[in-house]
């Protein structure tokens, strides 16, 4: 649903393969179409909150992880993934501490790892401990207001040189220092 996602990162090529509904076992399933195909230089990997409101536990979400970052590895080497983590709706505020616990784990296997990159979108989609009113009237999926606080961190991120690699992004390098 982000809609101004090429304009967002502009002047970086995209290519958006999101769909509604994604479970990351699905992006596995299909990743040779959905990801191999395109060669990309870089992957923006985004999915996870629909696993866990499908009832599956914080664990199956890491494995299914970790089996994309196996299959991103196998057929393209080193090319950096940057994880978004899973966001902080208000529909689901319930499965937040869930959330939390994979959005821990990846971060940490982003200190291990050269080629993953971990975004922080999430402290700055909460105030006082609660989602900030940055969602349509569903409360799942994000208006311009979220978008808009997405946008410069994962450009950031995805720019060479850019500050906010440092800042928000955690890798081996960034953990070390």
């Amino acid at each position: 649903m982000w809609s101004s996602l090429a304009q967002d990162m502009a002047p970086l090529p995209v290519i958006n393969r999101g769909f509604g509904g994604s479970h990351i076992e699905y992006v596995n399933r299909w990743f040779e179409p959905l990801v191999a195909a395109y060669r990309p230089s870089a992957i923006v990997f985004y999915a996870g909150e629909n696993d866990l409101d499908a009832g599956k536990s914080p664990q199956r979400v890491i494995a299914d992880f970790d089996a994309f970052l196996a299959l991103k590895s196998a057929a393209l080497g080193a090319v950096p993934v940057y994880f978004i983590p899973l966001k902080p709706s208000k529909l689901r505020f319930a499965q937040f501490a869930q959330q939390s616990g994979v959005n821990a784990a990846i971060r940490a296997r982003a200190t291990q790892r050269t080629d993953l990159f971990y975004i922080d979108v999430v402290s700055p989609m909460l105030e006082e401990g609660r989602p900030k009113d940055i969602y349509l009237a569903d409360g799942l999926h994000m208006s311009r207001d979220g978008y808009a606080i997405w946008t410069p961190l994962v450009r950031g991120a995805l720019l060479p040189g850019a500050e906010a690699r440092t800042a928000r992004c955690l890798s081996r390098e960034a953990a070390s220092r």
